[in-house]
């Protein structure tokens, strides 16, 4: 199956939910006028775009002017159209910087958002563009997040530094980022534990990984990488806002957007945040995290794709 085909099939509860229900708001014609607005308003909010985005769509296709009855089709294309704009911006793929060696991506996140698969993906993707990768275990909090890194480690390739579960992050994201640098790699990958219970714990932690980083490589980490579940729908607004203040981050890779009709989240983030979006999830092989084409997903969002 290729990328679009698992595209669509990922997001298939997405867009029965949204495709579906312009389809029933404008079935048998309807005009764009204030009543038929405020129900597209309403069933875009429920699909998870959010309040804000959602009524800035509707008052892009109030301005259309569309002067007579139009049907679903009509509506979803230029929706399609409108949610593509919003996400242009944002669909970036993770790039390397060839002159830091190796390029540290920090991943951080909740314990559950698949932050340790993530890593696995990009780890075997990197090493399919023939990069040399070195992975660290940095959630010492849990012992299945550091089994899991070494079997992703034994699948990609990739040397894995890891300690026994309740070890320094810091000092082994340190160990990491030396060996890494002693073999000339060209990125790190570091997981991290996502205990949002205690925040300040939580800061804690990620600001001594961040510094001891600094002390190898002042530019380190290259790319802060939040993974958000898109299960979770507008919660994740709450965490890109945790992270972005305790973290500094710089993109984010929403996962899971195959088992949710949750997926206008995407929209939401990229149109609140502004941060890149490098890669989303529709599936658990490694092919299923991927960079995505604005259009593409805007259309398969609403049902057309």
């Amino acid at each position: 199956m290729n990328w679009f085909s698992r595209l669509k099939s990922g997001l298939a509860k997405s867009s029965a939910k949204l495709g579906d229900g312009i389809v029933g708001i404008f079935k048998g014609g309807r005009k764009l006028d204030s009543a038929s607005i405020g129900d597209l308003e309403e069933l875009l909010i429920q699909a998870d775009l959010g309040p804000a985005t959602a009524a800035k769509l509707a008052a892009a296709l109030q301005k259309r002017r569309f002067e007579r009855e139009v049907s679903g089709d009509e509506v979803r294309t230029a929706l399609a159209e409108e949610i593509a704009a919003i996400l242009a911006p944002a669909a970036k793929p993770l790039a390397l910087d060839a002159a830091k060696k190796p390029h540290v991506v920090l991943v951080v996140g909740v314990n559950g958002s698949g932050k340790t698969t993530t890593i696995g993906k990009l780890a075997q993707q990197l090493r399919g563009d023939g990069r040399r990768v070195t992975l660290a275990a940095g959630d010492t909090f849990r012992a299945a997040a550091i089994d899991q890194l070494k079997i992703w480690g034994e699948r990609t390739g990739c040397p894995v530094v890891a300690k026994q579960p309740g070890a320094d992050a810091a000092g082994l994201t340190f160990e990491a980022l030396e060996q890494a640098k002693a073999r000339g790699d060209d990125a790190l990958l570091i997981d991290t534990a996502g205990r949002l219970q205690n925040k300040t714990e939580l800061m804690a932690e990620l600001t001594k990984i961040v510094r001891v980083l600094k002390k190898l490589d002042a530019s380190a980490p290259h790319t802060v990488l939040l993974v958000l579940d898109a299960n979770i729908g507008q919660n994740a607004h709450a965490q890109v806002e945790v992270f972005k203040s305790v973290a500094g981050v710089t993109g984010l890779a929403v996962t899971k957007l195959d088992g949710t009709a949750k997926g206008g989240v995407v929209v939401a983030l990229a149109e609140r945040f502004g941060l890149p979006v490098h890669a989303i999830g529709v599936g658990e092989g490694a092919d299923d995290l991927r960079p995505f084409d604005p259009q593409e997903f805007a259309r398969t969002l609403v049902g057309l794709g």
